[in-house]
């Protein structure tokens, strides 16, 4: 067998220089590290030394573990890795306090290896984590209260939490292409068919009360009938001719006014 045969790729070897030259400015004046689409397969243990950076982009690799050393970015204000491999992620993520921007979108995450320890990231504005494997979310989110934007598409949801989905400051949830339940179609009972029994009897064993209800009742009945079964009244035009009786007039001037000639 081939030396190396069955493994993955080894992916490009990111030195300290390389990731020192990665290093841009953000438009607010941030140190943004950006190593995205770089080939990258395991986590490049030499950039804990540039871990004072505010921004770290290591989307579009084919990473599938982030360590338990992510912790030494506690500036970090913003962390994308979205469209790698990624199979779980470390409880040490949430001890990155200053964090408001969370995106691990197009991994292969499922609901056993999300950590419930995002919910201490109490500063994170926008959290996506759509395109993943997950059949639930965690009620404990809706500890993220300053939370606005929450991406769950494209995975295996079939209910949401309330408890996520009344955050006082959310105001974008994109849930779509999820296998939620469709609602119930509230079944149309007939009003005759609500009626369970009906008994009948005799106008002396009624009270005087339900007699005169029942009076009323039959009065009201009786009284449409009336109204009902009563003839319309024949409408009259006088001051219209109908086209016959013009016709019949003007013929009877002309066979006048023949027989003068």
């Amino acid at each position: 067998m081939a030396k190396g045969k069955g493994k993955g790729p080894k992916g490009k070897k990111i030195t300290l220089k390389t990731a020192k030259n990665s290093i841009r400015i953000s438009f607010d004046g941030g140190r943004r590290l950006d190593l995205s689409k770089m080939g990258i397969t395991t986590f490049p243990k030499c950039i804990l030394k540039l871990a004072d950076v505010d921004e770290l982009d290591l989307s579009r690799n084919m990473l599938k573990k982030i360590p338990n050393s992510i912790e030494k970015f506690q500036k970090l204000r913003w962390l994308d890795l979205h469209s790698n491999q990624l199979e779980e992620l470390p409880k040490t993520v949430g001890t990155l306090q200053n964090l408001f921007y969370l995106n691990i979108c197009n991994n292969k995450l499922n609901s056993k290896t999300l950590p419930e320890e995002l919910n201490l990231l109490k500063n994170l504005r926008i959290l996506n984590l759509g395109l993943n494997c997950l059949d639930n979310i965690p009620s404990t989110l809706g500890a993220l209260k300053e939370l606005k934007e929450l991406g769950l598409f494209d995975n295996f949801l079939t209910t949401i939490p309330k408890s996520v989905k009344t955050l006082p400051r959310l105001q974008k949830l994109n849930a779509e292409r999820n296998p939620f339940p469709e609602p119930k179609k509230e079944e149309y009972i007939d009003p005759i068919k609500r009626v369970e029994s009906l008994y009948l009897v005799q106008e002396k064993d009624l009270c005087c009360s339900c007699l005169k209800t029942c009076q009323e009742e039959r009065g009201k009945l009786s009284k449409l009938k009336n109204t009902m079964s009563c003839p319309s009244k024949k409408l009259s035009f006088p001051l219209l001719l109908t086209p016959n009786s013009t016709a019949m007039d003007n013929q009877e001037q002309w066979r006048l006014k023949d027989e003068h000639l």
